[in-house]
């Protein structure tokens, strides 16, 4: 089985932190080098060195302001650096009834996760194009296939980014290139104990009983790691993973049934 990336171009979002941290780690020890995307630039400075390799460097972008980014993505392209691997990943937007989210929480969730993702990606296709090999790996959620309640906001935002996908794996499978989404389930980052403290509150009770609750509807009896989801994101940036397109993967311990 082919793993090795080496010299692949890799842009990795959200990459300071949970998953984006873990998977562009992950992508590093394959060989890839690595440009980390997140807002702060302190923090991307200082993972650069916890990175195995050399060629690695960032772009520091904040995702609640789509315009800017895209004049940062294109300031960096124009060496003509080619990106045969992007990982879109951002955090989740606050939790909530759905009836009760104010109209301007989804214009935020949809710009930081929808657009944004779209700006990126139409900055590094025709890279993708011209080497006729590319990977689009978007880390959404289990919501794509069975909606969270309390959620509300994220779910129907999540949901539209999983069409997205798959209307680009259609559109650019001809190229080489292959579009799928990671939905990870309940894992170990700053995002589930947020939202664990955020529930225990809902509910009168503690975020241990929430987290409680939450492992005993896991097949496998825990939380994920991140290093687990970004295993998963390494292989499917892999050659060995040519073949897979449009898929929807969960990273759940079987937690979700459809």
């Amino acid at each position: 089985m082919d793993l090795n990336l080496k010299g692949k171009n890799a842009f990795v979002c959200g990459s300071t932190q949970g998953i984006g941290l873990a998977s562009a780690k992950k992508l590093a020890e394959r060989g890839a080098s690595i440009t980390l995307i997140a807002r702060d630039k302190a923090l991307l400075a200082s993972v650069i060195p916890s990175l195995q390799g050399e060629g690695h460097d960032f772009v520091y972008a904040d995702f609640n302001e789509p315009d800017s980014l895209r004049e940062k993505i294109k300031a960096y392209l124009s060496n003509e650096k080619t990106i045969h691997i992007l990982i879109n990943n951002s955090g989740g937007p606050p939790g909530g009834p759905l009836i009760e989210a104010e109209e301007k929480e989804f214009i935020v969730a949809y710009n930081r996760h929808l657009i944004c993702n779209q700006i990126l990606a139409k900055a590094v296709v025709p890279g993708m194009k011209s080497a006729g090999w590319g990977r689009i790996i978007n880390i959404i959620s289990t919501s794509v296939k069975q909606v969270i309640p309390g959620l509300g906001v994220s779910n129907a935002t999540r949901g539209a980014v999983g069409n997205w996908a798959k209307t680009l794996a259609l559109e650019l499978g001809g190229h080489g290139i292959t579009v799928n989404n990671i939905l990870p389930g309940f894992t170990n980052t700053k995002r589930i104990t947020d939202l664990a403290k955020v529930r225990a509150k809902e509910n009168d009770t503690t975020d241990i009983e929430i987290f409680n609750q939450w492992i005993k509807s896991i097949p496998l009896g825990r939380l994920a790691e991140p290093e687990e989801t970004a295993a998963a994101v390494a292989f499917l940036a892999s050659d060995s993973a040519g073949y897979i397109n449009g898929a929807d993967i969960p990273v759940d311990g079987a937690r979700v049934s459809t």
